[in-house]
């Protein structure tokens, strides 16, 4: 039991465009969406398809190969761990927000995906 830790992998198509920002001390950061899809069958027998969407936040080298070859509808897998954050609003209101740190990002589909090649 050891061995177990806090690791996540999915797989799925990126949802929006990429966010990359650049923090004063020079690190990059870039927060996009990922879809994951699950299908089954309904009591019905008929075939239902599931999508769950996840945060999803990178760093450094990784958010560069992110924000160049993973744009919107790219089909990717990623490796990383849950964080949970919370932040106020500019209303005051205080959020809370799960997102997945990657550590590991794999770029799926063909080399032509959305006109990015790989």
């Amino acid at each position: 039991m050891s061995t177990l830790r806090n690791k996540v992998q999915l797989i799925g198509n990126v949802g929006n465009a990429p966010e990359m920002t650049v923090l004063e001390s020079g690190k990059k950061v870039i927060r996009f969406s990922l879809a994951t899809n699950e299908n089954y069958k309904n009591a019905k027998g008929e075939k239902v398809q599931s999508t769950d969407w996840h945060n999803l936040v990178a760093w450094g080298k990784t958010a560069e190969i992110v924000d160049r070859y993973a744009g919107k509808g790219k089909q990717i897998a990623v490796e990383g761990k849950l964080t949970s954050r919370s932040y106020e609003t500019k209303e005051g209101e205080k959020r809370f927000i799960t997102e997945v740190v990657v550590s590991e990002l794999v770029l799926l589909g063909s080399k032509n995906d959305n006109g990015n090649a790989v």
